[in-house]
């Protein structure tokens, strides 16, 4: 028996595909050996982000990418460097920066496309892959540590940096795959996304204190995969790509199911998402097996991540 009415259903729409001339044809990647064995994959796009001018920027995850797409949808190819880049968040100082699985947090510069070091481990101590970041009203980042964590071995991690004074604090370290994260419609708990738990997590969040209380905020339907990118609206609704299932799902601020975003690909890997448009009401998804950009009107602005200076 459900606890709450069933979703309602919407479908997604192609937004755009990635252009022919910059698909990998093929090629199965290093990246792929953990995470698609033995699938080639000509792309595998994440990331996605929105500047002041409305340019979209999504990352290439296999082949260390970044790419803007204009409003126009033409694309443009900004950087390509070693490394596994995934999310990107673009501070409201204009820097951009990148949560990258082999090297940490990078920093793009996106006039001359060169990708160099942020911040690349704690005490010493490398990262375990750093998948996902949001930051904060007060422009903290915040930042999940992910590597090859699951139910198997739930140690992955989810991280606060002050960006003006360099403390890095680990509010977190029990997460089994931790992946996509964003602040509550209040700003005082986090909702993490645990991939492999199949679930999204709230973690209440404080000035002085670590964490408390951490606890399931919805749990999601199973399948293949799990709860992945994740963006909330102005009423306090979450969004959260389902990497298996290929959709995405809203849930109202009290965690009960709104609607279900179906997409109009044969691709299921909805990886991330990013409000922007019109009134900036719709929603911008990552379809990664298909190299595709998909929309839809939600009729709701998107909640802003801080005031931008």
């Amino acid at each position: 028996m459900s606890l709450y009415p069933p979703p309602q259903n919407q479908s997604l729409s192609i937004w755009t595909r990635m252009p022919e001339e910059f698909r990998n044809k093929g090629r199965v990647p290093e990246w792929g050996d953990a995470n698609k064995p033995g699938h080639p994959a000509d792309s595998f796009l994440e990331g996605p982000s929105f500047d002041r001018d409305g340019n979209l920027y999504v990352t290439d995850i296999p082949y260390g990418r970044v790419f803007r797409i204009s409003p126009d949808r033409d694309w443009t190819l900004i950087a390509e460097y070693d490394g596994w880049p995934n999310g990107l968040k673009i501070h409201r100082d204009g820097r951009i920066f990148i949560t990258d699985y082999k090297h940490g947090i990078m920093q793009l510069a996106p006039d001359t496309g060169a990708v160099t070091p942020f911040l690349t481990h704690k005490r010493s101590e490398g990262f375990k892959g750093v998948n996902d970041l949001f930051f904060g009203p007060d422009g903290a980042m915040y930042f999940t540590d992910q590597g090859q964590t699951g139910m198997h071995d739930p140690t992955g991690r989810v991280y606060r940096l002050d960006m003006e004074s360099g403390r890095l604090d680990c509010l977190i370290d029990t997460c089994p795959s931790p992946n996509g994260l964003v602040l509550d419609k209040s700003d005082s708990a986090l909702l993490v996304a645990m991939t492999r738990g199949n679930a999204v997590w709230r973690v209440p969040v404080f000035p002085d204190v670590v964490t408390s209380k951490a606890g399931i905020f919805t749990a999601m339907a199973g399948g293949v995969s799990g709860a992945d990118g994740m963006a909330l609206d102005v009423e306090g609704s979450l969004y959260v790509c389902d990497a298996g299932n290929g959709c995405v799902w809203s849930f109202s601020e009290w965690a009960e199911p709104l609607v279900r975003y179906r997409s109009p690909t044969d691709g299921r890997s909805m990886t991330n998402l990013a409000f922007g448009g019109p009134g900036n009401t719709h929603i911008f998804v990552t379809e990664s097996a298909t190299g595709t950009i998909l929309t839809a009107d939600t009729g709701v602005a998107g909640k802003p991540m801080f005031s931008h200076a």
